[in-house]
């Protein structure tokens, strides 16, 4: 169980995220949504402890998070992988390296410093690449690739650390609709197979609904609304996002990912070998 108890966050005299309690049950997937500024950043941002929280107590089983100090935060930032929308990558490196690195909690300082990676993680980060459809990619560098790709080489790299949960702020609000459902699909498949906890920001309601077994839903810091995907009515949506300036209710197309006509596979702009095999790429 991993639970948030009376968390506050304030910058300033402003609290980003007021009191919210909340149990997450291990293997849950859990979306997280509300206007910009509601507080959902923060609050993965203190489950991660990129933020310390100002009151209150985050606990995973029987380890009081929010009290970590030294390597014991450094592993438990390890077992709680972070996706960002920014990809956070280094663009001069080629992609296996970028996925590699999520290994570094796993490893020595010096072989670290020395960038000596094993076999055995080599054919961890092919498989993680495999997995997400990318392998061909393996050798460019990661700024060479599309938004979409990167998200994907991005949640490989979580992958690679083996985590106990996954927390992805807003992993696809810079894609386009097609690079979105991969990357959703992505999540999903990890916490089906894995049993990983998934903890993501969204701002569509419809993927939100189609891909989280449970919603919770944040306005000015709090929690307002913390269901099903079916319990997301009208009401809950006016609780969460308020009205337009007319007074009138969130039209939810608006924010809607949905792919009409019928799309066809996504075409990434790189170059495959079918004659090179991924271990080979990677010089195994």
């Amino acid at each position: 169980m991993f639970s948030l108890k009376n968390v506050t966050r304030r910058f300033g005299g402003k609290a980003a995220v007021s009191s919210v309690s909340v149990d997450i049950p291990q293997g849950q997937m859990v979306g997280v949504i509300g206007r910009s500024g509601a507080g959902k950043s923060t609050m993965l941002r203190m489950i991660n402890r990129l933020v310390d929280p100002s009151e209150g107590s985050i606990h995973f089983g029987d380890v009081e998070v929010s009290s970590l100090r030294g390597a014991a935060l450094r592993n438990w930032q390890r077992d709680c992988a972070m996706i960002f929308q920014q990809f956070n990558l280094v663009p001069r490196l080629d992609v296996l390296t970028n996925v590699m690195l999520g290994r570094l909690n796993h490893r020595s300082t010096a072989l670290s410093i020395l960038n000596m990676f094993t076999r055995e993680e080599r054919i961890m980060a092919i498989a993680a690449l495999e997995r997400l459809g990318i392998e061909q990619t393996a050798l460019q560098k990661a700024g060479t690739l599309s938004g979409g790709q990167q998200q994907r080489v991005a949640i490989a790299r979580a992958l690679m650390q083996q985590p106990k949960m996954i927390l992805a702020d807003e992993p696809i609000a810079s894609l386009d609709p097609l690079n979105a459902k991969v990357v959703m699909d992505a999540l999903r498949d990890i916490n089906e197979r894995e049993g990983i906890t998934v903890m993501t920001n969204l701002h569509t309601l419809d993927t939100a609904r189609n891909y989280c077994e449970r919603i919770i839903g944040m306005s000015a810091g709090r929690i307002v609304f913390d269901g099903a995907p079916r319990d997301l009515d009208a009401a809950a949506v006016r609780a969460i996002y308020g009205t337009g300036a007319d007074g009138a209710e969130i039209d939810e197309t608006v924010t809607s990912t949905s792919i009409k006509g019928g799309a066809g596979l996504v075409q990434d702009n790189v170059k495959e070998s079918a004659s090179v095999t991924p271990l080979a790429l990677a010089g195994i």
